[in-house]
């Protein structure tokens, strides 16, 4: 395979594609099995890549340093946090008239869910260069699990719903309001205990195109 031929396989994607195993219809009772295992794949590589940042002990994702400062004011587990986050943002969809699909259901499960099974399996690093190898590496793994159950569209993730419902209500730029919530997750999450690092900046920085290049690598099996 040329160079060429591997650049336009992995080039980054503008846009959600819409793929051979994608729901037609997101709000769906009964998708398919490829469909279902691609958005439970995508969850469970989404929650490992937390887990791994975390363990990487550098700073987390704005919204795993809102679940750290939760787990440690409530004694709960970072997975169990996770979940009663996504659970509280699901009550926010409801003046903005959100609907949630099986894909948000599992989401809040599957990712909280990952978070506590896989955190015992990695690593706790001390070492600078590791500590940056294994956050990369939690980062990547993040990018791909998006593009995998995004790609399903069987729903959006609690977080992804309530930031597209505050922007049809307010008519304000995506962008903006996605800055604005992980600004003020952010803020309460370091109120209340949780870490915040150079992970953090690399997730901000890094989760962008992370998702857009697993995109672009999902796109070709683009229907």
């Amino acid at each position: 395979m040329s160079l060429n031929s591997i650049l336009e396989f992995i080039r980054p994607a503008h846009k959600v594609p819409h793929t051979i195993w994608s729901s037609d219809t997101p709000l769906t009772l009964k998708p398919r099995f490829v469909t279902l295992l691609f958005l439970i794949s995508g969850l469970w590589i989404f929650g490992t890549g937390e887990a791994i940042l975390i363990d990487a002990g550098i700073g987390v994702s704005p919204w795993t340093v809102l679940a750290q400062g939760i787990s440690k004011q409530a004694d709960l587990t970072v997975g169990m946090a996770t979940f009663v986050v996504s659970v509280l943002v699901l009550f926010l969809w409801i003046p903005l008239r959100e609907t949630p699909g099986i894909g948000t259901i599992l989401n809040a499960i599957l990712i909280a869910m990952s978070i506590d099974v896989m955190a015992p399996f990695i690593p706790n690093q001390t070492d600078f260069i590791p500590q940056i190898i294994q956050a990369s590496i939690g980062i990547i793994l993040v990018g791909i699990g998006s593009a995998l159950y995004l790609t399903a569209n069987l729903g959006p993730g609690p977080r992804d719903g309530w930031m597209t419902g505050v922007q049809k209500k307010t008519n304000w730029p995506i962008g903006r309001v996605r800055v604005g919530i992980e600004i003020i997750v952010l803020s309460i999450g370091i109120a209340l205990g949780g870490t915040f690092g150079l992970g953090t900046v690399m997730f901000a920085i890094g989760i962008g195109p992370a998702i857009s290049m697993s995109l672009g690598v999902v796109s070709n099996w683009e229907k």
